[in-house]
């Protein structure tokens, strides 16, 4: 892959970030980079958004969904909250949300679902509070 080919899946991959987890969180992962950090935010601006949440076979929707199971899998509790505020952005409704818990239950484990259960009524007061005020 030449320099443009690259810059272009950056430039669509800084779109499908910032549609997912917000202007302000982009905003200040690509700005908070230094040299050690950049090429880093590139790549994974690039491959990952770019190249995987660009390409149209699935919808955001279901990526989101899909992004849920493997973090609380991995048990990556500040990127399952990271991301089930996106999954929220991108439609994921409450009741979604809740199955998709239910399914951590049942392959990962009652512990990983709880603490996702635990982050998911956090977040989903936020969006109460926030649309509501």
């Amino acid at each position: 892959m030449d320099e443009n080919q690259f810059g272009a899946l950056f430039e669509l991959g800084v779109e499908k970030r910032r549609a997912t987890l917000g202007d302000e969180y982009v905003e200040r992962s690509l700005s908070g980079a230094d040299d050690f950090s950049l090429p880093f935010q590139k790549a994974l601006t690039g491959v990952c958004w770019g190249f995987c949440w660009a390409d149209p076979t699935l919808d955001a929707k279901t990526r989101s969904l899909m992004n849920l199971t493997m973090l609380a899998a991995l048990g990556r509790t500040s990127e399952w909250e990271l991301h089930c505020r996106g999954a929220l952005r991108n439609g994921v409704s409450k009741e979604e949300l809740r199955a998709a818990i239910h399914i951590i239950a049942a392959y990962c484990g009652f512990p990983a679902a709880l603490s996702c259960m635990h982050s998911a009524r956090k977040i989903l007061k936020e969006a109460e509070e926030k649309k509501g005020g």
